[in-house]
């Protein structure tokens, strides 16, 4: 599979809009700011360089691509803007479609991690097409999160004509030790006024771990379906507390159907802003203090650009004083549960998120907010591990109790 710098392979990654690799001259800054790169044979530099020369074929039997978290640490890096990221995922993709799912898997059979790896991956990619959501539970299950709600909201079943539909994900729908995010979102748009809609049963997975599990093609029946689903409730916006349900709808969606939705596509933390410079959202004095920092998502903030609406949103809650973690907003750490890595090998995500719960304890933080169910899950799990007493929550819940 090897490919010339100067022909698929760069212009696969021109298509991905990422920069040529032949701008890369090797600084390494790159791979310095890797939260994983320690744990790869070939760091980020070293992959760009074999791209360079034309022997990305060197890749595919090493594990290397599968332990990138896909957090844009290295592009915040580059001064060209060269982006490892998008290199990975094109690899992952010609690595599943062309040999995995072709049956070559001889190739991966010396490398024990890379194999039970590439495994597990496959199960969860299963679990998604046959499931249509990543915890393999029936799809039907989707608002189970709702049954201890005090009163279940009104129209909150694919009612049609809401002007705002609730994209929920399968993090949140799906596992609850999560459903404390969608059930305080649901409670932030009720106080705040606002009508909402879900779309229930027929929500299905936005697709992002297949497309980070080398899975893009498999993806795009979830795409139109989802899409599909929001045109005929008539929904005027959609909104997401998961920022990488948030990446695909905003970026890969229009991309991949080739066309634009006929729709607004925004973060709960987006909304929950408007909201409160609206005047909608009326915050009180709870008796709760603390000190509270704020981790930045790597899709809302580096991907996605979102860095201050959050903190000006956590700094209007009384009783709380706000700090910066030493790395934070484009240098801010991955959690890492990105980029599938915490199915591919989850003792290097639980070490990622070690490191970011060290800087929260550093701060002098008692609170951790975040942005992101997988980010609270992972730095929830950090947190217990390291015993340290950081309470760890999502911004809809921080917000929701100060209303």
């Amino acid at each position: 599979m090897s490919v010339a710098p100067t022909g698929g392979l760069a212009e696969l990654l021109r298509e991905a809009g990422a920069e040529d690799p032949s701008l890369c001259y090797q600084c390494k800054r790159c791979s310095s700011s890797c939260p994983t790169a320690t744990a790869m044979d070939m760091p980020p530099s070293k992959m760009m360089r074999l791209a360079q020369l034309g022997l990305a074929d060197r890749l595919i039997d090493d594990a290397s691509i599968w332990r990138c978290l896909g957090c844009d640490s290295c592009t915040q890096a580059c001064p060209y803007d060269v982006s490892v990221r998008k290199l990975v995922e094109i690899l992952r993709q010609k690595v599943v479609q062309e040999y995995w799912l072709a049956g070559k898997r001889e190739l991966f059979a010396a490398n024990e991690v890379l194999s039970r790896g590439m495994g597990a991956l496959e199960l969860m990619s299963g679990r998604i097409k046959e499931h249509r959501n990543v915890s393999g539970e029936d799809n039907a299950n989707r608002l189970a999160w709702t049954d201890n709600l005090p009163e279940r909201p009104e129209g909150i079943d694919r009612r049609r004509g809401s002007e705002t539909l609730y994209f929920v994900g399968c993090v949140s729908a799906m596992y609850p030790m999560s459903y404390a995010i969608p059930q305080n979102f649901a409670g932030v748009l009720q106080k705040s006024r606002v009508a909402f809609t879900t779309l229930g049963s027929r929500e299905w997975c936005c697709g992002f771990p297949l497309l980070m599990a080398g899975q893009l093609e498999q993806a795009r029946e979830f795409m139109a379906h989802n899409v599909a689903e929001v045109e005929a409730l008539e929904a005027r916006r959609v909104v997401m507390t998961c920022p990488s349900c948030h990446y695909m709808w905003k970026n890969v969606y229009p991309k991949y159907l080739g066309r634009s939705l006929a729709f607004e596509v925004m973060t709960a933390s987006e909304l929950l802003h408007a909201c409160a410079k609206q005047g909608r959202l009326q915050f009180s004095d709870s008796g709760r203090s603390g000190v509270v920092t704020y981790h930045d998502p790597c899709d809302l903030g580096r991907k996605g650009g979102r860095f201050e609406e959050p903190r000006d949103t956590i700094r209007q809650v009384p009783g709380f004083t706000f700090v910066e973690m030493a790395n934070n907003r484009t240098h801010a750490l991955c959690c890492g549960g990105g980029g599938d890595l915490e199915t591919f090998e989850s003792a290097l995500t639980a070490e990622v998120a070690a490191r970011r719960i060290a800087q929260a304890a550093a701060a002098g933080a008692d609170h951790l907010v975040s942005a992101c169910p997988q980010c609270v899950r992972t730095l929830t799990k950090a947190a217990k591990a390291a015993k340290q007493r950081i309470r760890v929550m999502d911004i809809v819940q921080f917000v929701n109790a100060a209303i």
